[in-house]
């Protein structure tokens, strides 16, 4: 199964590593140094306001679909 995470974009149920709120994220300084050492595999997919980071094993996507949101379609899928 996919989850589409905005965009033309879609990533395997089974590379998500996990989700998190970008604007919580962005808040601390541990998880600011984690995206700034992880900057060259960022994909920013929000063509507005950031909503969440999606991580898996290579990348990290930045969406404007919310956490809740993404959540709910994996949810309708694994049911």
């Amino acid at each position: 199964m996919f989850l589409h995470i905005g965009g033309d974009y879609s990533v395997a149920f089974a590379d998500i590593l996990s989700i998190h709120d970008y604007e919580k994220t962005v808040k601390n300084a541990a998880n600011r140094d984690f995206l700034e050492k992880r900057r060259e595999s960022i994909i920013d997919i929000s063509d507005s306001e950031p909503k969440s980071i999606i991580v898996t094993p290579d990348k990290l996507y930045i969406s404007a679909i919310s956490t809740l949101t993404l959540k709910g379609r994996m949810e309708k899928w694994m049911k």
